[in-house]
């Protein structure tokens, strides 16, 4: 058995960034802007007005007057001149006429018959947005997940279409004569196939494409088929049959198939019969058939392989902290991660891992909030101290 660090390192040694292509901006949201994407204008494209009111020339005092000669609205800027004692009403986000200082607050004046008269002095902020305040033609967005708030940026820098990296494509495949979907009337001696839909879920909302193909059944000539299926994925995951019962026929027909294996079994529970390798150059990951033994992996494992593809920085999951609610005997020669339950507070929040950590118990898994880490030989715990916990809400 390797440890859960080597493991994952081999793991994404086996994926690589996807292709490019474009995409309208209106669809790009979720994507990975692989490429940075350059403003081709200023923003604001003009100095414009931050406020409702008037457009004049100088520091005015008290009871100074202004002739209104004109309007500029958002849209429709004045297109005339403007002297010293002259005013151009003025909207929130109108150009400012350029001879104009300052905008003076339409709450601040008086009107009567075209001419506007200053209640107070006008001292303080000009009220107005410089020209290219937000940013500059030949500023750039970094790539990244993009999120809605980027798209309003990359409107504004007038770029109707984002260079993402191309969804993976993950072809998942349940194994075993135990199973059968969601809706089909099992036998007494057999289940109904779970672990397919929490994993297509998973990898949909990292941002790739899930397949799931046929059930294979417990014969090496139906496994051999379905995995033959996979063959144009960008990354092949099956679940259950990678341990070394007669019925395990995973690691035995892929082997067959030409599977050039990164490693076997590792040092952590729930999830010790966990493979990975390279089948046919197509990246491959043979996940454990227990619910949450197949879930935890793939919250170690699958999803940050899938980070790595779409391009982005290639790493383990995300670790949060959090004080521990309850006391914990020492953790042995395996990675324990722990189904928990967190309870937000002021400061850090405390988890409490659940009594019973049995691997196929899916309740437990729907309740938790996050898997609290367990290195290999850490020591008893208290309550009260910082322990290190992977979000299963992010």
């Amino acid at each position: 058995m390797i440890r859960v660090e080597e493991a994952l390192e081999r793991a994404l040694a086996l994926a690589s960034p996807l292709p490019v292509e474009k995409v309208p901006l209106a669809s790009a949201s979720g994507r990975v802007m692989a490429r940075p994407a350059v403003a081709t204008r200023d923003q604001p494209p003009f100095d414009a007005s931050a406020m409702d009111g008037y457009a004049v020339i100088g520091d005015p005092p008290a009871g100074a007057t202004f002739a209104v000669v004109g309007e500029a609205a958002a849209g429709h800027g004045w297109q005339g001149g403007l002297e010293p004692g002259q005013a151009v009403r003025i909207f929130t986000g109108a150009p400012v006429p350029p001879e104009a200082t300052r905008v003076v607050l339409q709450e601040d004046v008086t009107v009567e018959a075209g001419v506007i008269r200053l209640a107070s002095a006008a001292t303080g902020g000009a009220h107005i947005r410089p020209k290219g305040q937000d940013f500059r033609a030949g500023d750039s967005l970094s790539p990244r997940r993009l999120r809605p708030n980027d798209l309003a940026l990359l409107a504004a820098m007038n770029i109707p279409e984002v260079t993402v990296t191309r969804r993976p494509v993950v072809a998942l495949i349940a194994t075993g004569d135990e199973l059968v979907m969601p809706g089909e009337v099992p036998r007494p001696d057999q289940i109904i196939a779970s672990n397919s839909f929490a994993l297509k879920a998973l990898v949909e909302a990292e941002g790739a494409e899930g397949r799931l193909l046929p059930i294979a059944r417990d014969t090496e000539d139906e496994l051999r088929t379905v995995l033959d299926l996979a063959s144009d994925a960008d990354l092949i995951v099956t679940i259950g049959g990678a341990s070394v019962g007669d019925h395990d026929l995973v690691g035995k027909v892929a082997a067959e198939m030409g599977l050039e294996r990164a490693f076997y079994k590792i040092a952590m529970r729930p999830g010790k019969p966990l493979m990975a390798g390279r089948l046919r150059d197509v990246p491959m990951l043979g996940l454990p058939g227990n619910p949450v033994s197949s879930i935890v992996c793939a919250h170690l494992f699958l999803l940050p392989m899938l980070r790595a593809m779409l391009g982005l920085p290639a790493g383990p999951a995300p670790m949060r902290r959090a004080e521990l609610a309850v006391a914990l005997p020492p953790n042995p020669a395996r990675a324990h991660y722990m189904r928990a339950r967190l309870t937000p507070r002021e400061g850090l929040p405390l988890i409490e891992p659940f009594g019973s950590q049995d691997s196929a118990l899916l309740r437990l898994l729907a309740q938790a909030d996050a898997l609290l880490v367990r290195p290999v030989d850490d020591p008893a715990r208290e309550p009260g101290e910082a322990m290190d916990y992977i979000s299963l809400n992010a």
